[in-house]
């Protein structure tokens, strides 16, 4: 029997403006996952929140895209978003961009990534999530520990990677149907290059290991503003990652996140600031930011989680918080100039759009020939 990994996550509400839940609604979050153990929906299930959004880990044998798995999440969400309402907190419901449930929370405002595997004897992974940012930020991370030496020194190092391994990538800015490209290393590795330096554009929705076809990675592709047709809210995407063996150490996916590498999201999701490795359940703070990641390591065996062993509460990380805040500094010191926003195509879904047209009436032609 085949064994699935869903982690859905959203923004339903906040304490303090773009901070964290509250701890009524992390209740009700993990009411409704005890409740669907109980009801034998789910096998395990886990509640965290990263930033202001809600994450719910859930482990079941449904397979992916599952309705049944997919509404509880929805209805979590939106039993989450009553409570916020009550307790007049800010944004709440945010991220559920549709009035009714359709059969899958894709499209309609929560991030969420899944994956069916047969469990291997020893099945090690991890779940990362994002706030404050879009689903291109894993693009750097995830194309580094799979497919560069550099962080991943299995690929030189372990017969089991030799093949290399398969990236699908999307065009997320298409939004009539997924528009999916497969390229793999080495062969295709510069062409892969050429597409992930648009984070904003161009996304890697999962990687798959050559050799076996084993999935190793996927990752949300959602794009809020594709889906509203203006600014909502930052995507704030999830990813599960397969680690040791015939993929990267846990090590080797973690490596590339030391770079705190910059990101479009923090205020307004329109900054482009240095990714914050956290710690589990850290809040949201300077300039509504910065952008963080947190990450936390599971086995999963027989449908049954391990406790979470949290992936960047270890003193190293400590120099790389304080390496992501002095570049977020370096990069804010800039203010709106130039690319310390972002371009035009992501701004057009804020309201420096009107601001512009209102402006353009003003200009006048001088020396017209």
């Amino acid at each position: 029997m085949k064994t699935t990994i869903s982690i859905i996550k959203a923004d339903t509400g906040s304490v303090g403006g773009h901070n964290k839940p509250s701890e009524p609604m992390i209740g009700k979050a993990k009411e409704k996952i005890n409740e669907a153990l109980k009801k034998g929906l789910l096998s395990d299930g886990k509640v965290t929140y990263t930033g202001d959004d809600i994450a719910l880990l859930m482990i079941h044998t449904k397979g992916v895209d599952n309705p049944d798995i997919h509404k509880l999440a929805w209805d979590t969400f939106c039993q989450t978003t009553k409570i916020a309402k009550e307790q007049g907190l800010y944004g709440a419901g945010q991220d559920l961009l549709k009035d009714a449930f359709s059969g899958n929370v894709r499209g309609m405002g929560p991030g969420s990534a899944e994956i069916e595997i047969e469990e291997r004897p020893a099945e090690p992974f991890i779940i990362f999530a994002g706030d404050k940012c879009g689903p291109g930020v894993f693009n750097y991370p995830l194309f580094e520990a799979f497919a560069s030496p550099y962080h991943n020194a299995g690929l030189l190092l372990a017969p089991d990677m030799n093949a290399g391994f398969t990236f699908h990538i999307m065009d997320v800015n298409f939004t009539e149907a997924d528009k999916l490209i497969t390229l793999k290393v080495p062969e295709d590795y510069y062409d892969i290059c050429t597409l992930l330096r648009d984070p904003n554009k161009y996304i890697i929705e999962s990687v798959v290991e050559n050799a076996s076809g084993l999935v190793a990675a996927v990752a949300s592709t959602s794009r809020l503003h594709n889906i509203a047709g203006k600014y909502v809210g930052k995507d704030d995407p999830v990813a599960i990652v397969r680690t040791q063996k015939q993929f990267p150490s846990t090590g080797e996916i973690l490596s590339p996140w030391a770079l705190a590498h910059y990101t479009l999201g923090d205020n307004r999701g329109s900054h482009h600031v240095a990714v914050m490795p956290v710690k589990q359940n850290s809040i949201i703070s300077y300039f509504d930011g910065p952008t963080i990641m947190s990450a936390a390591g599971y086995c999963v065996h027989n449908g049954k989680l391990t406790e979470a062993v949290d992936m960047f509460d270890q003193p190293f990380w400590d120099l790389i918080r304080n390496k992501a805040s002095e570049k977020t500094l370096e990069m804010r010191a800039q203010g709106f100039y130039g690319p310390s926003m972002a371009a035009m195509d992501e701004l057009e879904y804020t309201g420096v759009v009107e601001n512009l047209k209102r402006l353009d009436k003003r200009f006048v032609l001088r020396n017209q020939k």
